[in-house]
């Protein structure tokens, strides 16, 4: 989109340890990892020539709606020079929102143009959500282990390069039909755990691990509640996510900010749809996903549905990481096993 705005995009590297080491003198230690790796993509951007950074704002009681202010602040006083636009909710900010669009417009650019931009950003994204929920459909019957997430990499290549309507229908057709041409194995009966929590660490592998390729590779169906194409329309389009507020509200129906509701009422879906658990994946000190977990406990106990939590920082290594999910994959089959009335025989 920005590209066709008329101006030249810096693509920093995916995130990284690197990342993250850039940020560790410069970022409030009490800030959560979103904030720092936030940080630390700037700071790998701007080395690579960028002048200007877009970012998203937040209302409610969440510190992110402040962190693009904080983001300025830090590196004017490191003594970058930039421009530093903040693009705020356009359904409870209309005005902001739609000044900010007009300041990244470049000189000369059509506003006719503007609908037919966003309508092929808005097909590239949906389809590239599309192929990304069918690997994590196939991963878990997969024969060749990490088959699965190398047909997915080279269909992403091939997404990337499609610009017209026709070019993305095209790819994401080819994407779906290589990765249902994989061999699998059918007969397999794998777990169904939901992933909940923050969007940015549920979104971002780097932040939590890698957990839901993770899970697959285990054998685990890991459902993950949040999607950018879904997240965008029911909260930049239209008003949406209803029935997760609605199926949460007998536990917490007061705005807690950030993801800390859906967090619950995701669960509560969950257990109405017969998942075995659910994970929820939290930055450490997240004040919503703080008070979500403290009602966890109360869902979990009355829905019958067993909840992991993982919070992460820069400090959490992947080794803690895959040993409490292989543990809580472990307790999840053994109760499995019980409902069903196996025996399970371990020992000499």
């Amino acid at each position: 989109m920005f590209a066709e705005l008329g101006h030249e995009v810096i693509v920093p590297p995916p995130p990284s340890k690197h990342t993250l080491d850039l940020v560790t003198k410069y970022a409030p230690e009490f800030a959560c990892i979103p904030f720092k790796i936030l940080l630390g993509t700037y700071l790998e951007a701007l080395a690579l020539g960028a002048d200007t950074i877009v970012s998203t704002g937040g209302i409610g009681p969440c510190r992110a709606g402040y962190y693009g202010e904080l983001h300025r602040r830090i590196l004017e006083d490191l003594g970058y020079n930039i421009r530093l636009f903040i693009i705020e909710p356009p359904l409870k900010r209309p005005g902001d929102f739609f000044r900010t669009i007009m300041s990244l417009v470049s000189n000369g650019f059509t506003w006719l143009r503007f609908p037919v931009i966003l309508q092929r950003v808005w097909a590239k994204l949906n389809a590239i959500d599309r192929v990304e929920r069918a690997s994590h459909s196939i991963r878990p019957y997969e024969v060749v282990k990490g088959e699965t997430s190398r047909v997915y990499e080279s269909c992403l290549q091939e997404l990337d390069k499609a610009c017209s309507l026709q070019e993305i229908r095209d790819a994401e057709r080819d994407a779906l039909a290589r990765l249902a041409s994989i061999e699998q194995d059918r007969s397999r009966r794998p777990l169904k755990i939901g992933l909940i929590g923050e969007i940015y660490v549920v979104l971002e592998p780097f932040a939590n691990h890698n957990v839901q390729i993770l899970l697959e590779e285990m054998g685990a169906l890991a459902d993950r509640s949040i999607y950018l194409a879904e997240w965008s329309r029911g909260n930049a389009v239209v008003a949406g996510e209803k029935d997760v507020k609605r199926a949460a509200r007998p536990f917490l129906s007061e705005l807690v900010g950030g993801h800390g509701v859906n967090s619950i009422g995701q669960t509560v879906l969950y257990a109405q749809q017969g998942f075995d658990g659910v994970i929820q994946l939290a930055p450490f000190a997240c004040i919503p996903e703080i008070v979500a977990k403290s009602i966890l406990p109360r869902v979990s106990r009355e829905l019958n549905i067993p909840v992991l939590t993982l919070f992460l920082d820069e400090q959490t290594g992947e080794g803690g990481i895959r040993t409490r999910v292989e543990a809580f994959v472990d307790l999840l089959i053994q109760r499995r096993n019980r409902r069903e009335g196996q025996v399970v025989w371990s020992g000499i």
